[in-house]
């Protein structure tokens, strides 16, 4: 059986996401514009929305009118 090459994350995803996306936006700036620009636009679009998704992931949500009888 072949084993898993595994290694724990020193960063948060969202610190890999904002690295990243400043890697792609220094990266737009050397291409001209074009299929490929447009790529790496949509990638720092995708890791904006990720972040965006983790930060409202990680917010407590209020309680709602049933979790608040049950205690």
């Amino acid at each position: 059986m072949k084993k898993r090459r595994r290694f724990k994350q020193t960063r948060t995803l969202e610190e890999r996401l904002l690295l990243d996306s400043e890697q792609l936006r220094e990266q737009a700036r050397t291409l001209a514009p074009g299929p490929t620009r447009d790529r790496v636009f949509k990638r720092i679009q995708q890791n904006e929305t990720a972040i965006e998704l983790c930060e409202r992931l990680n917010v407590p949500a209020e309680q709602t009118p049933m979790q608040a009888l049950r205690r």
